[in-house]
């Protein structure tokens, strides 16, 4: 389910270190605290992660309660964004990417170019 997540409209990743023996409760009024918007945003997936990278846990709300998913990787991390005060919104990209052990802002992209023009 987390390998593939079309069925969520947003993507949050709470950066930073997460204790994740915290509980629902917990992990929403990081939330809260973090974003000043309410966690009860149908739809919506926030994403945290431990010291240790192979596991992060994600927090959903389903309109009649809770989701809360867990994952751990039996071999390799997650590249996980430290910066202690952000929230960060993910495109659909970004989040294959992360599942797939990579870094969510790429060190070198290609990017596109305008087409030159020759005169003739």
């Amino acid at each position: 389910m987390l390998n593939d997540a079309t069925c969520f409209k947003q993507v949050y990743v709470v950066c930073g270190y997460t204790d994740l023996r915290s509980g629902i409760d917990k992990l929403a009024s990081i939330i809260d605290a973090k974003t000043g918007n309410s966690p009860y945003v149908p739809d919506t997936l926030y994403l945290f992660c431990g010291r240790k990278t192979d596991r992060i846990k994600g927090l959903v709300w389903e309109k009649d309660g809770f989701l809360l998913l867990y994952k751990r990787l039996e071999q390799g991390k997650f590249v996980w964004p430290r910066n202690e005060s952000e929230v960060q919104a993910l495109t659909p990209q970004q989040f294959r990417w992360l599942m797939e052990g990579l870094t969510t802002i790429p060190k070198k992209a290609v990017r596109p170019v305008e087409a030159p023009e020759y005169v003739a």
